[in-house]
C-alpha cells in the first residue's frame, strides 16, 4: 500500500506563541533571517549568528555547524558565531561546559532540500531543536548517561542525530542534500591505559532523535507575527551561565560577549525543565 503524501504542514501548524508543544520546528533559512534578524544576519557572504539582545543575555540560539553553508544551494556562506558540530572532550570540566552549551538555548541547524526531486532548487531550512521540551531533553539526556555507564572511564564517542525525523517531514520523493549537517557529536578521550572498545569502534553509539516537526513557515502577516514572538519566547535566557567557556567550543570567529551577570546553576543531572 502506498504511503500517503504528508500535508505542507506536516506534523503541526503554528497557532500561537507557546512553546509547550514544540519539539522540533522547521523554516526556510530566508524566513529565519527575516523573523529574527537580532540573532541572524547576512552580511555579503558571512551568515552571522549574533549574540543575544541586551534585554536577554544568555538567551537566544546555539547554532551547530562546521561552518559553511551553500544558501538554496547557490550562495557559498561562511558562518560566524556557530559551535563546532563535532568536538573532543578531554577532562570533566570540557564534558560539563559541553553539556550546558547542549542544553541550556535551542540548537539550530542548517541543511538544504530539493523537495521535489532530485533535480529541483535546493533551498536551505533551519532545524530547531528544542532542548527545553521534556521529550527532546530526555532523549539526549539519556544517551549522554547511558554511554557514560556502559564504558567505565574509557575513551567513546556518541553522535545525535535528527536527519530521520527531518526527512520524514518532508514529501515522499525529497532529498536531504547536505542530511549530515543534522547531526552534533562528541568525542570523550580518557587517559585509560587500554580502550579496547573505543578501539574496536564499540564504544561509538549513536542516538536517532524523534519528536514531532512543527512547520514555521509563514505564507500571511499574521503568521509571521505569531512566529516571530514563537521564536522569541522559545530563545529566552533558560539557565544562566557562570563556569561556562564559550571559546571552547565555537569557531574562532566566533562573536565575543557572551559573559553575563549570572545566578547560582542547578544541577546539571536533573535541571529544571521550562518549556513556556
Amino acid at each position: 500500500m502506498a504511503k500517503p503524501s504528508p500535508s505542507p504542514i506536516s506534523s503541526g501548524e503554528l497557532r500561537g506563541p507557546r512553546t509547550c508543544d514544540c519539539e522540533l520546528a522547521l523554516l526556510p533559512l530566508r524566513q529565519l533571517l527575516l523573523l529574527q534578524p537580532d540573532c541572524f544576519q547576512l552580511r555579503g557572504d558571512q551568515l552571522a549568528v549574533l549574540r543575544p539582545p541586551r534585554h536577554r543575555p544568555a538567551g537566544g540560539f546555539t547554532v551547530l555547524s562546521d561552518g559553511a553553508l551553500h544558501h538554496d544551494g547557490q550562495r557559498h556562506c561562511r558562518l560566524t558565531g556557530h559551535f563546532k558540530r563535532d568536538v573532543e572532550l578531554t577532562s570533566h570540566r570540557d564534558y560539563k561546559d559541553y553539556r550546558e552549551t547542549i542544553l541550556t538555548r535551542p540548537l539550530v541547524f542548517f541543511t538544504n532540500v530539493r523537495t521535489k526531486n532530485y533535480s529541483s532548487k535546493e533551498k536551505t531550512y533551519a532545524l530547531i531543536v528544542n532542548t527545553r521540551h521534556p521529550k527532546i531533553r530526555r532523549q539526549i539526556e539519556h544517551g549522554m548517561n547511558t554511554v557514560i555507564s556502559s564504558v567505565f572511564g574509557e575513551s567513546y564517542k556518541l553522535r545525535f542525530d535528527f536527519q530521520e525525523v527531518v526527512k520524514n517531514f518532508f514529501p515522499p520523493g525529497s532529498h536531504l542534500v547536505t542530511g549530515e549537517d543534522l547531526s552534533f557529536s562528541y568525542e570523550f578521550k580518557s587517559d585509560a591505559l587500554f580502550d579496547f572498545f573505543y578501539w574496536f569502534g564499540i564504544s561509538k553509539n549513536t542516538v536517532a532523535v524523534t519528536g514531532k516537526v512543527l512547520n514555521l513557515s509563514n505564507t500571511t502577516p499574521e503568521k509571521k507575527e505569531i512566529s516571530t514572538m514563537f521564536l522569541e519566547k522559545m530563545s529566552e535566557p533558560y539557565v544562566r551561565l557562570n563556569s561556562f567557556s564559550d571559546r571552547k567550543f565555537t569557531s574562532r570567529d566566533s562573536i565575543d560577549g557572551f559573559n553575563c551577570s549570572l545566578t547560582p546553576q542547578p544541577s546539571l543531572t536533573n535541571p529544571p525543565v521550562r518549556v513556556c
